[in-house]
């Protein structure tokens, strides 16, 4: 099975950058989108449908055109769950406003996508720490029902100075705070493999380039975007790739197969 997960920036916008070809090129069984920046009903997905796709969303409701995060799957899943679903804890309402959290589960395995907040203000980096040790908790939670899981998503953090183009003047940033880093780090030991990592130690592999400064013709990102997988998957991993050719955003897609 393929799975690709790509923060598109903004999905209407993408479309008309020649989104639906590539989907269509790339044959993908499961796609995980983030930041949508739409609801359902504003998007003509009849294109995408008729590739085969069922299209499943989970907008913001805070304000338009914000966030958002959706799965294109070929295969109908037994379940979607959209952001925490009927989970009973007290904390999770504020979540299903900004849209950040879908999950298909499938015969054996389910497959989220998730939008972990940016902290481009300091406020919104203590709501980003809060939101982060949440989604923890809940997936410490989902664990026990569903123990084989594929994250996908833009998780806004470069985990290792390996993953960020220059980690010193980098280092007081947000999405390279010493913090933010360290809470990735204590998320995969819940027993998750950060799939590109796995299989790929080479440097200057990223997902995310600041289109202001030209950066991405220089190859100056960050690794922001991440398939984690249950460790009890790591046997059935076969690939596992960056998509740096793909134009449609200021991210690109990233791909795993899982036999």
């Amino acid at each position: 099975m393929k799975i690709i997960s790509y923060n598109v920036n903004g999905i209407r916008a993408a479309i008309k950058k020649g989104l639906v070809d590539w989907i269509k090129a790339s044959q993908v069984d499961v796609l995980c989108i983030q930041e949508t920046k739409a609801h359902k009903e504003q998007v003509d997905l009849t294109e995408i449908e008729a590739l085969g796709y069922h299209t499943y969303w989970q907008s913001a409701t805070v304000k338009k055109g914000y966030s958002g995060v959706a799965i294109f799957s070929k295969t109908e899943p037994k379940n979607v769950v959209y952001g925490y679903g009927d989970y009973d804890w007290h904390d999770t309402n504020w979540e299903d406003g900004e849209g950040r959290i879908i999950r298909a589960d499938y015969d054996d395995f389910s497959v989220m996508s998730v939008y972990m907040p940016s902290g481009t203000r300091e406020e919104r980096i203590v709501f980003k720490m809060e939101w982060n040790l949440a989604f923890q908790k809940y997936i410490s939670e989902l664990q026990k029902i569903h123990p084989n899981l594929v994250i996908c998503g833009d998780y806004n953090i470069a985990h290792e100075p390996i993953d960020i183009h220059n980690p010193k003047s980098n280092a007081k940033r947000s999405g390279f705070l010493p913090e933010e880093r360290a809470w990735l780090t204590e998320f995969m030991k819940l027993g998750f493999t950060d799939t590109f990592r796995h299989l790929n130690k080479e440097p200057h592999n990223y997902t995310w380039w600041n289109v202001r400064s030209g950066a991405r013709a220089k190859n100056l990102g960050w690794r922001i975007d991440y398939q984690m997988i249950s460790e009890s998957l790591n046997e059935k991993l076969q690939r596992a790739v960056i998509l740096s050719d793909a134009m449609h955003s200021d991210h690109c897609p990233i791909l795993i197969d899982i036999d």
